[in-house]
C-alpha cells in the first residue's frame, strides 16, 4: 500500500515509522528544511523536501498511484488546501489532522474521508482516565451507539455463575474472555472466575450500569 504524509514535524516522523513497519511504501512530504535532512536520514521511506499545497511537488510524489494521503501539520488552512488538491488526482482515501475543532466542519464540506482533532480525541482520553479508570477501552462501533471494553470480573455476585446467568442483557453482551492469555469465545456454561478479563460489548450509556454488574 502507497501512503503519503504530509508534514506534521515529529508527528509525521512517527506516523510514517509505524506505517514503514507494518509494511507500507511511505513518502513523507515536510517544509521544514532543517528537519528534511534529519528526518531522511531516520526513516526508510521517500522524503521530499516542499509544501503539499503545490500541485507540482504533489505530482512528483506519484499522487496519482498513491491509496492514502494523509496530511499532519498543525495548520489546518495547509491541510485543508493540500487535500482539496488531492481529490483532483481521486486518491481513494483522504486523512486530515484539524487543529481547531471548530473547522472540522469544512473539511467534512469539501470530502474529506476523515477528520482528525487531536485535541478532542485527548481530551475524550482524558475524560475515560478520570471516569473509567480500570477499564480499557478498545474501540467506538458505529456513531458512538457501543462501545468495546476490557473489564476484570471483581464482583461476587456474579463470580460462579455460568455465562449465560448474566450475559447477553440489552445493555451489554461478554464477546471474549482469556484463559493463560489466549482468547475464549464465551459458552453459556462457562463458569465466570474472579480476576477473569471479559471483553465487553457495551450499549451507548449503559456502562456504569455494567461496570457496576461485574466489578466492585
Amino acid at each position: 500500500m502507497y501512503i503519503i504524509i504530509m508534514g506534521g514535524g515529529r508527528v509525521g516522523l512517527n506516523l510514517a515509522n509505524l506505517l514503514i513497519e507494518d509494511g507500507h511504501d511511505i513518502t513523507l512530504i515536510e517544509s521544514d528544511e532543517s528537519l528534511c535532512s534529519e528526518v531522511a536520514a531516520e526513516l526508510d521511506a521517500l522524503v521530499i523536501c516542499g509544501n503539499g499545497t503545490s500541485s507540482k511537488l504533489l505530482e512528483e510524489t506519484n499522487i496519482e498511484d498513491a491509496d492514502f494521503f494523509i496530511a499532519t501539520t498543525g495548520n489546518d488552512e495547509a491541510n485543508l488546501l493540500s487535500c482539496i488538491l488531492v481529490k483532483k488526482y481521486n486518491v481513494p482515501t483522504i486523512i486530515a489532522r484539524v487543529s481547531n475543532p471548530d473547522h472540522e466542519e469544512a473539511f467534512m464540506e469539501v470530502g474529506i474521508d476523515n477528520v482528525i482533532s487531536p485535541e478532542v480525541t485527548a481530551a475524550g482520553l482524558l475524560e475515560k482516565l478520570v471516569t473509567r479508570p480500570n477499564v480499557a477501552d478498545l474501540i467506538t462501533l458505529g456513531e458512538g451507539d457501543a462501545e468495546i471494553f476490557d473489564m476484570t470480573i471483581t464482583n461476587d455476585k456474579v463470580v460462579g455463575k455460568k455465562m449465560g446467568e448474566i450475559s447477553p442483557t440489552k445493555d451489554y453482551i461478554i464477546i471474549a474472555t482469556y484463559q493463560k492469555g489466549k482468547l475464549v469465545i464465551p459458552q453459556t456454561d462457562s463458569v465466570i472466575r474472579r480476576g477473569e478479563k471479559v471483553t465487553v460489548l457495551v450499549k451507548r450509556g449503559a456502562f456504569k450500569k455494567v461496570a457496576k454488574k461485574l466489578e466492585k
